[in-house]
């Protein structure tokens, strides 16, 4: 795929940075400043016409050129893609366990609707999930998460949709609740999009078009990660997530979502940690997404 050089040099707001210390979670809210993104690591695909099936994949011809690629990259990654449409799926170190920074807050709300139904959700409320998925508001997410009952409400959600390696973190947090450090893994995420595809979804499916409405309209500056991969046409529902560290000073970069077109609906889930600059994180996370999607597909033009 094609990439061209973005001119603008703000991508996201903030997230928010976490640490553990004597047995007790604490996160601490980062000051509220965007995220700017070195011209030199920020990149855009150049949406070409159309998309059209790839030949087979060779898993590991792949594998040997996300290694080449990694290589001097700081930092674990772990991704997986999966074409819904046919079954067919790539996973790259599908073992490692990472965390979800703000991407959890599409569980937040699919746990939430697991409860309620939309329209009979409270204004505040609604508003309040516009806020989480849209613009990634930690506030939001910090109320929607007492609504759900927390850490374990949560838990009970992800078990409900078929997870097997997400557990929410109980505890007292400062200033933030504990959804942030949440651990998983990029085939769980793969699971949770297909929940919202799926009419098989214990989500019914006006909860599930809720979801998928507000994760296509993110604002602007947050729509990287996942849509870097995307040909022309294609709809991307999506969820970031970033997050420094203050253990390590690192950042935690995450994207997951839904590359929908074309007759095909692919599920990517990419989670880095380890990058000293969150330009760099995104750039690897987009670099690794556009890569399995070009072996699955090319775009046309």
């Amino acid at each position: 795929m094609a990439f061209a050089l973005m001119l603008c040099s703000t991508v996201c707001a903030s997230d928010a940075t976490h640490s553990t210390t004597a047995g007790r979670t604490v996160a601490a809210a980062s000051a509220a400043r965007p995220i700017v993104v070195p011209q030199q690591v920020q990149f855009q695909v150049r949406k070409l016409r159309g998309a059209r099936p790839a030949k087979p994949v060779d898993a590991k011809a792949l594998t040997k050129r996300l290694d080449r690629y990694l290589a001097g990259r700081p930092g674990p990654v772990t991704a997986v893609v999966k074409d819904l449409t046919t079954g067919r799926v790539y996973r790259y170190h599908r073992h490692q366990v990472m965390i979800t920074a703000s991407t959890a807050k599409v569980q937040i709300l699919m746990a939430l609707l697991l409860r309620t139904p939309w329209r009979k959700l409270s204004k505040a409320t609604r508003h309040d999930a516009d806020l989480m998925i849209r613009f990634s508001d930690n506030e939001a997410a910090d109320r929607l998460w007492l609504k759900i009952g927390g850490a374990a409400g949560f838990t009970k959600a992800g078990r409900k949709l078929g997870l097997k390696h997400t557990q929410g973190i109980p505890g007292d947090c400062l200033d933030l609740y504990c959804w942030g450090i949440t651990r998983t893994t990029a085939g769980d995420q793969i699971h949770l999009m297909r929940q919202l595809v799926s009419p098989k979804s214990p989500l019914p499916a006006r909860a599930r078009a809720q979801v998928l409405r507000l994760m296509g309209k993110v604002t602007k500056s947050q729509h990287w990660g996942v849509s870097a991969a995307a040909c022309k046409g294609d709809r991307v529902p999506l969820k970031n997530g970033w997050l420094k560290r203050v253990s390590t000073k690192r950042w935690a970069i995450v994207s997951v979502g839904l590359i929908r077109g074309h007759g095909h609906d692919y599920a990517v889930a990419v989670l880095t940690e380890g990058s000293a600059e969150a330009g760099y994180g995104i750039a690897t996370v987009q670099g690794v997404a556009t890569r399995i999607m070009k072996a699955l597909r090319s775009c046309r033009g």
